[in-house]
Parts: C-alpha cells; sequence; structure tokens
C-alpha cells in the first residue's frame, strides 16, 4: 500500500541517512518511477525532505528530524531486538512484519540506543532447536496462527500418540506456544495442548469464538509444564553419586534439595525417574560415578547390563582381531 511504502521511505531515511531513488527502489521493490512519486507525496505532506544531484547526492531528511521512543533505556533497546527472533516470525508467516517493526523501532532510536540495538543484533543469534532433530515441519502453523487472531474455530484431523492415533477434533484456539523448537497451540474446550506438526489436514470454520474471560497463557503453560513433569517422573530411585557428579532436571533438583553426604565422601539421596527403561539408560552413562539402591528392578537391571559389558570385554581382543 502506499501509505506504508511512504512510512518505509520515512523510516529507511531516519535510519540510514541519505539514500538514492535507486536504493531506495531496490529496497522497496518497486520501480524508481514510483519513489520519485512517493518523494513528492512526502514533500507535499511537509515532511522536510531534501535530493540533492551529483555523484554522491539521494534524498535525505532535514538534520534532526525523527520521531523518538521516550523511556526507552538501552538494555530495552538491546532486549527488543533480541527476542526479535526471525525463524519462528516467518513460520508463523510474520517475518515480513517482524522487518517493518524492528526498522520502525530503529529509526525511532537515538543514535546511543540504535548502537546498542545493532550490536546485540549482530552478537547473538536465536536457534530454538535441538542439534540433534530436525526442524519439525508444520505446514498447517500459520493457519492456526491466523485463527489464533482472527478468533475463528478450527476442524482438524489429529495425530495421537495412542489409538486409535487420528483423530477428528473441534478446537477454540487461544494461542501458540513455541518450546525448544517444536509449535504447541493451546485450544478450547479444556483447554488442551496440541502439537502443531501433528495436524494432519486441517480446515477454518466460519464459526467464532471467544476466549475466555481471564485467559493466561503464559500461566496456563507453566502450570501445564509442571503437570507434564509431575506425570513423566511418576517413579523414584534411590541413588548414591560419587563426589562432584551431579544429575539434570528433576532429579538434580531433588539430589540439591534432599541429597545427604555419606561419610566416603559419596552423596545418597531418592531421586524422581520416568520409568525403569529410562533410568537404566540414563545412570549407565554415569559409569563408576553412581550407585542405585532401589528399586531392586533397576539395581539388578544395571547389574545384568554390567555383567554382560565384563563378559564381553573380557577378552580384550575384538572379533577376527590378530
Amino acid at each position: 500500500m502506499k501509505s506504508s511504502r511512504l512510512v518505509s521511505i520515512l523510516l529507511l531515511l531516519q535510519t540510514r541517512g541519505r539514500m538514492t531513488a535507486a536504493q531506495l527502489a531496490e529496497e522497496l521493490e518497486v520501480s524508481v518511477r514510483t519513489v520519485y512519486r512517493d518523494v513528492e507525496a512526502l514533500g507535499a505532506a511537509g515532511v522536510p525532505l531534501y535530493g540533492d544531484a551529483g555523484h554522491s547526492g539521494g534524498y535525505r531528511l532535514l538534520d534532526g528530524y525523527r520521531t523518538r521512543l521516550t523511556g526507552l533505556t538501552a538494555d530495552e533497546a538491546e532486549a527488543l531486538f533480541l527476542a526479535g527472533a526471525p525463524g519462528p516470525a516467518a513460520q508463523l508467516g510474520l517475518g515480513s512484519v517482524l522487518a517493518a517493526a524492528q526498522l520502525k523501532v530503529r529509526a525511532a532510536l537515538p543514535a546511543e540506543l540504535r548502537a546498542h540495538a545493532d550490536r546485540i543484533s549482530g552478537r547473538f543469534h536465536l536457534d530454538a532447536p535441538g542439534w540433534y532433530a530436525d526442524a519439525d515441519d508444520t505446514p498447517h502453523l500459520p493457519a492456526v496462527a491466523d485463527a489464533v487472531w482472527s478468533g475463528r474455530v478450527l476442524h482438524v484431523l489429529y495425530r495421537r500418540w495412542r489409538e486409535p492415533t487420528d483423530v477428528e477434533r473441534r478446537l477454540e484456539p487461544y494461542g501458540l506456544v513455541l518450546k525448544a523448537g517444536r509449535w504447541y497451540v493451546v485450544a478450547g474446550p479444556g483447554p488442551r495442548t496440541y502439537r502443531v506438526d501433528q495436524i494432519l489436514e486441517l480446515a477454518t470454520q466460519d464459526e467464532e469464538f471467544t476466549r475466555p474471560g481471564g485467559f493466561d497463557l503464559a500461566a496456563y503453560w507453566a502450570a501445564y509444564q509442571r503437570g507434564f513433569h509431575d506425570r513423566l517422573h511418576s517413579g523414584e530411585a534411590v541413588v548414591r553419586l560419587a563426589p562432584g557428579t551431579t544429575l539434570t532436571g528433576p532429579a538434580g533438583e531433588a539430589l540439591q534439595r534432599h541429597g545427604r553426604t555419606d561419610d566416603d565422601g559419596w552423596t545418597r539421596a531418592t531421586v524422581p525417574i520416568e520409568s525403569v527403561e529410562h533410568a537404566h539408560a540414563e545412570f549407565l552413562r554415569l559409569g563408576t560415578a553412581i550407585e542405585v539402591l532401589a528399586p531392586d528392578e533397576l539395581r539388578s537391571r544395571i547389574a545384568r547390563t554390567v555383567a554382560e559389558l565384563a563378559e564381553r570385554y573380557g577378552n580384550s581382543r575384538a572379533p577376527g582381531g590378530d
């Protein structure tokens, strides 16, 4: 739209100083002739914009002509640009919107704060997914985001882990959450949480819904995570850890709160576990730095694995070796 383009020209000149018509045209993806018309429109609106001819010419604004954001500190400016994660915004279909918003904010910043913003953008990059997992394929994410904004009901075919795996659901999408590179939609009735990458088919309905009054997405997600960890870590194990050995997650928290040191320097604690199978794999990673005292099933299973390893490696030569 022309009005949006005029604002963009103004902000580009505030941010970068002198720019030629060709540079503006390339930045805005329009013709040079369109830039000429837009510059005339800005002048007619009273914007103090000047054009200089010659090799080093171009358009510029009168010195000091600037819209400023009042009350913004250096730390706030840095945090603002650090929070602008381009990857998630692009997944939501908001990449260009984010870029335009950052341009507007940057143009409004005083010179000293703009330097802070540039520094943070150049030195920090947010990459949410983990190293050993590909990013989820979420083709329906823009449609879900649009339904969140417009307050429209979704009809989806959703794949879950238990039978029947593929089920139809009517969703009232209250909000989206990005957690460790994976998108979740929190939707009513309930509300309940759904993985966006598990939506197989999606249709936006004409039906509108009303978001529950007082619903707080951040508070819901915090409570959901607490409940998730409580459900996930339903068992317990009693362990002894060698000096300097630590655990992570809920087990590490339990170790910090309830661990006690024996006379030999080892730390004894009761820690939560997901299951015997999961704890078996996790505790074996610590090698001789851990001893499992209970439950008996876990201790016996680790003992069998250690015995099998001892037998396998008892002969130092590998099969087929000289």
